[in-house]
């Protein structure tokens, strides 16, 4: 092994260990250091344990530590921590049996080839016995604890004050790398770990009856839907994969139901571009269905499910839109025997939905001229609400726009997604946020590939941020970000690789106003942030300017643009406004 450089701490150290150029001297090296580990007793191990814990989370498909040894090392360091408590007290090793049980957790959740070799390597009883520190209630409780209070924690006790930190907890997070920095965004990583991971386990009591009532806290559930993480664990499901764990039973939909701020939340996931939006669909898929719940969530659920309906797929989803329709139709005749289970207002919905769909298969019979002249007919309407909406006349164009879309067929899908997207543009100038995500949402849903139309994108991003929804309205300026860099649009590409000014200014405000520590910084009384200290907690200085997504920086006042996105052809006047306010 190359010579160890001087200024080593800890001689012969993992790190040390996997310096080594030569791969044949570094494997041996490290399977050497698997075997000696458990044996001995300087100080510092906690060091090179959680370089192996963010190997693991990183790597963690790849066999080579698993052939030298690892499950074998982590098994007899949480033997050595459960029967030497001496040693456990000693310097910062109370957190190796930890990291060495999250060692074997990642490499075991995704291959079940590795998890059969962590059997044979002895891994279950130093595991349980682990578990046998405390009975299954109280870690229950504690780990909805922990879920809960864990940003706040890592906040107050670390991140708020700097001068205060302890040298420990600095070495634990970055191992003696970097500086204030470094150690602040580590700090955000391990807060969002330490919530997701302890959702994880909760998640595990979940799928007992005998634990459902103990976690679905009335407190707990509120907050639950909220525990996304940060965009550090974009592979984490987090509260709602928890909440499409409790909803799966019907005890679990049972205690969800009754909580409306859940249900609010739940829907917004739903119509959002979040990762887990299929997650928010089953849930809701699955209060309905249920007879016992159904009445309680229908009025707010089904707008939603109504605004998804022509999805097509969605994850591993296959005709999303139909199981939608057929679930809503049945809900309908399960209501027909029990009067004021579904209010009027939502039954006219439904019943607009199922409409819409017994027309489209009527389309299918219908001969092409008929098509064509409702085309036709819905191509003049369109054109009269741009030139109302040119003049000012928002919502004399929104009108218009609600009667091209009633003459349009619905198998125009692209010209439906357009009209759509038009009327929430509308929406938005009428200050009318609802009405922009709801349009906002179907154009999207309508559009291949799903949620990736970026116009709309973008007018769902104002809405959200209109209402305060700071996660969902990120996550649509990032998407349309990403789609202005992929489009042939000369309004929405980006000129010389450069993010248009209105959507860095909305991303900005959003990442300020998503902060993982946000809530806990206000309830302790803010941060000092390097610049303008009004703008402490993501206000933007002047956030009144609404922008939309034809706008360049050269234009003052556009007046439409051409959209490439519809199928009929009318002599380039088409229109896909996106005026300015």
């Amino acid at each position: 092994m190359d010579k160890i450089q001087s200024d080593c701490p800890y001689p012969g150290c993992f790190f040390c260990v996997m310096k080594e150029a030569n791969p044949s001297k570094r494997r041996a090296s490290v399977l050497k250091f698997f075997r000696e580990l458990p044996s001995q007793d300087d100080d510092g191990q906690v060091l090179p344990i959680s370089g192996l814990w963010n190997t693991a989370m990183a790597h963690p498909n790849d066999p080579e530590f698993i052939n030298l040894g690892i499950f074998e090392c982590m098994a007899a360091l949480i033997w050595k921590g459960l029967k030497n408590r001496r040693w456990l007290a000693h310097d910062q090793n109370i957190y190796i049996p930890y990291y060495a049980a999250h060692i074997i957790g990642s490499y075991t959740m995704n291959m079940e080839e590795f998890a059969e070799r962590a059997v044979r390597a002895g891994v279950i009883p130093p595991l349980v016995e682990l578990l046998r520190v405390a009975d299954h209630g109280e870690v229950l409780e504690l780990a909805i604890q922990l879920a809960s209070s864990s940003l706040e924690i890592v906040y107050s006790h670390f991140y708020q004050f700097v001068d205060r930190r302890l040298g420990y907890h600095c070495d634990l997070l970055t191992r003696g790398m970097g500086g204030v920095e470094m150690e602040s965004r580590k700090a955000e990583e391990w807060a969002s770990q330490l919530q997701c991971w302890s959702l994880q386990l909760i998640n595990c009591f979940a799928f007992k009856p005998e634990f459902l009532h103990d976690t679905c806290k009335p407190d707990f559930l509120v907050k639950l839907p909220g525990m996304w993480g940060g965009l550090v664990n974009e592979n984490s499901p987090a509260g709602v994969g928890l909440l499409r764990t409790i909803c799966q039973s019907k005890v679990g939909r049972g205690h969800v139901a009754n909580i409306p701020g859940t249900i609010d939340t739940l829907c917004n996931i739903a119509r959002s571009s979040d990762d887990w939006q299929y997650m928010a669909v089953d849930c809701l898929i699955w209060l309905v269905q249920d007879a016992s719940t159904c009445q309680k969530v229908i009025d707010k659920v089904a707008p939603t499910l109504i605004d998804l309906a022509d999805i097509s797929t969605l994850s591993d989803y296959k005709k999303l839109g139909d199981t939608i329709v057929t679930v809503l139709q049945e809900c309908m005749q399960q209501s027909g025997n029990s009067r004021g289970a579904i209010s009027a207002q939502t039954k006219a919905e439904i019943d607009e939905l199922l409409r819409s769909k017994k027309s489209l298969k009527l389309e299918k019979s219908m001969p092409k001229e008929d098509l064509h002249i409702k085309q036709a007919a819905a191509l003049v309407v369109k054109l009269e609400g741009n030139s109302l909406f040119s003049a000012g006349n928002i919502a004399g164009a929104a009108e218009k726009y609600s009667e091209a879309l009633a003459l349009c067929p619905m198998k125009s899908k692209k010209e439906r997604v357009v009209l759509y997207s038009n009327r929430a543009q509308c929406y938005l100038l009428l200050q009318q946020p609802l009405a922009a995500i709801s349009d906002a949402t179907r154009a999207l849903c309508l559009h291949s590939p799903v949620n990736r139309h970026a116009k709309s994108l973008w007018r769902r991003a104002q809405a959200y941020d209109m209402l305060g929804f700071a996660k969902e309205s990120l996550l649509d300026a990032i998407l349309f970000i990403n789609e202005c860099s992929q489009s042939n649009d000369p309004d929405l590409s980006l000129k010389q690789n450069k993010v248009p000014d209105y959507a860095e200014r909305l991303v900005k405000k959003q990442m300020r106003a998503a902060w993982l520590f946000r809530e806990a910084a206000l309830k302790h009384g803010g941060v000092h942030c390097e610049g303008d200290a009004s703008d402490a907690f993501g206000q933007e200085a002047d956030d009144s300017e609404w922008e939309t997504a034809s706008e360049s920086d050269a234009e003052n006042d556009a007046t439409g643009e051409a959209d490439d996105e519809t199928e009929w052809k009318d002599d380039g006047h088409q229109e896909d406004f996106c005026e300015k306010s």
